[in-house]
């Protein structure tokens, strides 16, 4: 089993990088709270790995720290959620809120993450909540980024998903409007949202 990767970023896309160990590209799914904090294509990466096997399929899954990879771990272990779902609760919202959210049983925070509704909230936290007390003291609130390094971030998230430019840089400019505080990801799901109510 992979547990670990370090070597060079080849390229960086908002669900998963390919990075080359020794002649060796592996191709690894991340939650969007790791892309956000990656450095650019040719810089140094290292990454805690979890290796998802199944009898059609070896999947790779990183992270850059050890909360992300252990919060994934005990999502998975939740009937009902597979790598898929764990992953894409990781990139709806951050990694402290998630910790608290589990930690107070809340439900309406819990069903406001994209894919997550009322009966997997519920398992979620029935399955969940007594065992983030390990975890509290290590989920810190995340350091913003300055205004225009994010914006810029979040135009070319939008731009590896797609987008057309003019197109994104409208709803990305409502969004910052609407929510000038808001972080990476919280920026990007709002910009998305705009986005598919616009089409």
């Amino acid at each position: 089993m992979i547990g670990h990767l370090r070597g060079q970023l080849l390229r960086k896309h908002t669900q998963d990088l390919l990075v080359e160990v020794q002649g060796v590209g592996y191709r690894v799914s991340i939650p969007l709270s790791t892309y956000y904090r990656l450095g650019e294509p040719g810089s140094e990466v290292a990454l805690h790995v979890y290796t998802h096997v199944r009898e059609d399929a070896l999947a790779l899954y990183g992270f850059l720290t050890q909360l992300e990879q252990t919060l994934f771990e005990r999502l998975m272990a939740v009937s009902g959620v597979g790598p898929k779902l764990a992953l894409g609760i990781l990139s709806g919202i951050e990694t402290d809120e998630l910790v608290a959210a589990l930690a107070a049983a809340d439900l309406a925070r819990l069903t406001r993450i994209p894919g997550v509704g009322r009966k997997t909230a519920e398992r979620l936290v029935v399955e969940l909540k007594d065992r983030m007390k390990d975890l509290a003291a290590d989920a810190a609130p995340a350091t913003a980024p300055p205004a225009g390094v994010l914006r810029d971030d979040v135009a070319s998230a939008l731009a590896n998903l797609g987008y057309a430019r003019a197109e994104s840089d409208r709803a990305l400019d409502r969004a910052v409007k609407a929510h000038p505080a808001a972080r990476f990801e919280e920026l990007l799901r709002e910009t998305l949202r705009l986005l598919s109510g616009a089409r």
